[in-house]
């Protein structure tokens, strides 16, 4: 690292990789060296605007720049892996876009990979690294809510679509990682539908059911094909609910004093009277710091400490686990598929 700084190499830069050379470029912590790309037309907007920044079409550039520490990759889901472990061979730690690749055996290598070259690999579910999310974990971990009885999640708008992955492997994704961080609870089995309306492209919209040990269960619905964009989420306790809006610009959390009551002999149905609680609702102060800023100090860091990221390769493998169950269930017209190492239970980084 010169003068204490992350030297950087971006690989993409189409839709996500503008964003990731942003925040390197501003973050104190780290700097870009190199950007690639096969397009001469993007990286020349790369070069005109971040004009120190060296350029090339050749990935390999990158991966002999001595001066380049790390690489971050924005580009299609079935290139990622190939990249990544290119890159661990080349002794560079590895920040990849969602999701960390096609398969889960293929995450299972760079995991490692990583390990027999500590280095840092580290999987861009930027949802985890926001106020918001950061907040609602907090809430459930203190206990705020009470026992979890359901997350519930709308994430929809109109494109964009991709041509190499599903819309579960664009866009459930992020609600997958999020579950599981917040909840610190793995669940056992899927059950997912999904239809196209594209003939001859993935699958544009699915509703996808997850099931846990618990009596919690969650329901994701995700959606290309919608009017306006919606990221809305509700998650309900025993004590208390939450409801996360992520398009809202200011009150993204409002957290309701309401729920049930029930009086009675829980055994005799008879007897029971349930009661409803209706209190105040309170909307946390959240902070407007860009996630994926917090993100890429986070990733520095890991590498300065060696410590293990909060969206590590672990973290990875689990939802791609989940994303291959669930891929698996809608073609067969939403069967339940159980998800392997189902009696793991989460152990997260603190933040």
């Amino acid at each position: 690292m010169q003068g204490g700084r992350l030297g950087v190499g971006v690989i993409g830069y189409g839709y996500w990789g503008p964003n990731l050379v942003r925040n390197f470029a501003a973050s104190e912590c780290a700097r870009v060296v190199g950007l690639s790309d096969r397009d001469p037309l993007r990286l020349a907007i790369g070069k005109r605007l971040h004009p120190e920044i060296e350029t090339t079409t050749d990935v390999r550039d990158l991966f002999r720049n001595p001066d380049i520490d790390a690489i971050a990759i924005a580009t299609p889901v079935h290139t990622h892996y190939e990249l990544a472990l290119a890159a661990l061979n080349a002794g560079k730690h590895v920040f990849v876009e969602k999701p960390l690749a096609p398969t889960s055996d293929q995450v299972r290598r760079l995991i490692d990979e990583a390990a027999r070259r500590n280095l840092t690999l580290m999987v861009d579910h930027t949802f985890l690294y926001t106020p918001a999310v950061q907040k609602i974990r907090e809430l459930v971990s203190q206990g705020e809510l009470g026992e979890i009885y359901y997350y519930d999640s709308i994430r929809s708008s109109l494109g964009l679509f991709q041509s190499d992955v599903n819309v579960i492997w664009d866009l459930a994704v992020h609600d997958l990682s999020i579950i599981q961080h917040i909840l610190n609870e793995r669940p056992v089995a899927v059950s997912t539908t999904g239809s196209s309306h594209v003939a001859g492209a993935p699958e544009n919209m699915a509703h996808i059911t997850l099931f846990f040990q618990s009596s919690c269960v969650a329901h994701v619905s995700v959606n290309w094909l919608s009017p306006i964009k919606v990221r809305q989420t509700f998650i309900g306790g025993s004590r208390k609910m939450i409801v996360y809006d992520d398009v809202e610009p200011t009150e993204k959390i409002k957290v309701y004093d309401k729920g049930i009551t029930l009086n009675g002999s829980a055994e005799n149905a008879y007897q029971l009277r349930i009661g409803y609680r209706a209190g105040d609702m309170l909307a946390p102060h959240i902070s407007s710091k860009e996630a994926l800023q917090t993100e890429v100090e986070h990733f520095a860091h890991c590498i300065r400490s060696g410590s293990q990221p909060i969206s590590g390769g672990e973290s990875g493998l689990q939802v791609i686990e989940i994303l291959e169950a669930a891929s698996q269930s809608m073609t067969e017209q939403g069967r339940p598929v159980r998800i392997g190492r189902t009696n793991l239970r989460l152990r997260q980084p603190a933040y």
